[in-house]
């Protein structure tokens, strides 16, 4: 009979991420509603290969200084809540601190952020959720996430994957779904290079509407 053992630290990490990460669009969700609570009014999401080889989300939110950075790809580390009384007033999209480093866990990882009281940015590459290199680079203030060969280390969680284009349908009705709740927010989704959803600021949402579905509403 087998004994009870403590599993390794990335094992229990890849564990952990497939609570978070199911596919491409759970990826795209959190990193869209990381965006949206850092105050972003422009989120621009590039796809490849219905995300399974590459997902990158560029906004102009708040940013982070380097030592927000590194705590972020920490499990547990978060800006929205600080006591159990928070979790009963939230107001934001997201509060656990899973996100960053359960996607990162499961990729080749890349961020990139600045806040407005630094004077430059910082990277940091993470495979398979290790930091392999930090450094500082010019950016303007916001946060720019590249997640490349999602479940690289998890095959068998990557042969689950669907086809492409069943993968891009999902990513899509994450963004549509966030871009009609939130019409002052620019959303633009493209795959291999082609611009699937391109939905500018708007005050009306008829308009945004118009820009989700493709006709006049």
């Amino acid at each position: 009979m087998s004994q009870i053992k403590i599993l390794p630290e990335d094992l229990c990490n890849k564990i952990a991420a497939g609570e978070v990460v199911e596919r491409p669009a759970s990826v795209v969700k959190e990193l869209v509603e990381n965006s949206l609570d850092a105050g972003a009014d422009e989120i621009l999401i590039d796809v490849e290969s219905g995300g399974k080889k590459l997902i990158r989300i560029q906004d102009n939110g708040s940013g982070m200084s380097r030592d927000e950075a590194f705590l972020s790809v920490e499990r547990h580390a978060t800006s929205k809540i600080e006591t159990d009384a928070d979790l009963f007033r939230l107001t934001t999209l997201g509060f656990r601190g899973e996100a960053l480093p359960s996607i990162a866990a499961v990729s080749m990882f890349s961020l990139q952020s600045r806040d407005a009281a630094s004077e430059a940015g910082w990277q940091l590459r993470i495979k398979g959720g290790r930091v392999e290199n930090a450094e500082a680079t010019g950016m303007p203030v916001g946060t720019a996430v590249e997640v490349r060969n999602l479940f690289f280390n998890t095959p068998a969680r990557r042969k689950f994957l669907r086809r492409d284009q069943t993968e891009i349908g999902h990513i899509g009705d994450v963004v549509s779904r966030q871009a009609l709740a939130q019409p002052d927010v620019r959303f633009r989704l493209t795959h291999n290079g082609r611009t699937i959803i391109d939905a500018l600021k708007s005050e009306k949402i008829e308009e945004r509407v118009a820009a989700i579905l493709g006709r006049e509403a």
